[in-house]
């Protein structure tokens, strides 16, 4: 039940039907892995390079904007997304303010703009594949006392230009999407 409940939760934003739980060691974050504490999944390390400052990399910025979508008291939510593409794969890195203090919230990368379905499904490396990383980016942070939220995961593969945006939702409201960045390149 509890691995049933895992994967519905990692695939989140209602989007991607598979509940596929297989994942492999392709995605790891370049310092010690923040892990997802019902999967294991590497899912983002505050203390790792952040995107912008991946050396060689190409990157691309979106600014955060909110969604009709989004849970009450969310109104307050701004933030940046940034993807880098380099030597050693893609880096995504997230940084918010004015969300609910302590509350946990996840963030994957969509492969539609935000005008489009709120960004509409996830991106995925191979298309149909696992739900999971490293198929999929997922990032999860948790807001410090002061609402503000920020993490980085790595993945060995390169995105390119179909990851096109970032959703940003509440870990336990995976349908309240709070916000999303466009990635122009």
């Amino acid at each position: 039940m509890t691995l049933v409940a895992s994967a519905a939760l990692l695939s989140a934003c209602g989007d991607n039907p598979s509940e596929d739980a297989a994942a492999d060691k392709s995605a790891s974050p370049s310092h010690s892995m923040a892990t997802d504490k019902m999967g294991g999944m590497a899912m983002g390390d505050p203390s790792a390079v952040p995107a912008d400052k991946v050396p060689g990399a190409e990157v691309v910025k979106g600014q955060l904007e909110l969604l009709e979508t989004r849970p009450p008291g969310m109104d307050d939510v701004k933030g940046t997304a940034w993807l880098a593409q380099g030597p050693k794969g893609s880096t995504v890195t997230v940084s918010l303010t004015g969300l609910k203090p302590g509350a946990t919230y996840m963030a994957h990368l969509h492969a539609k703009h935000c005008a489009d379905g709120n960004g509409g499904p996830h991106f995925q490396f191979e298309k149909g594949g696992a739900t999971m990383p490293p198929n999929e980016v997922h990032l999860m942070f948790t807001a410090d006392p002061d609402g503000k939220g920020m993490t980085t995961v790595n993945n060995t593969r390169k995105t390119g230009a179909d990851a096109v945006a970032l959703v940003v939702h509440p870990r336990e409201a995976m349908d309240n999407r709070i916000a999303c960045a466009d990635f122009d390149f």
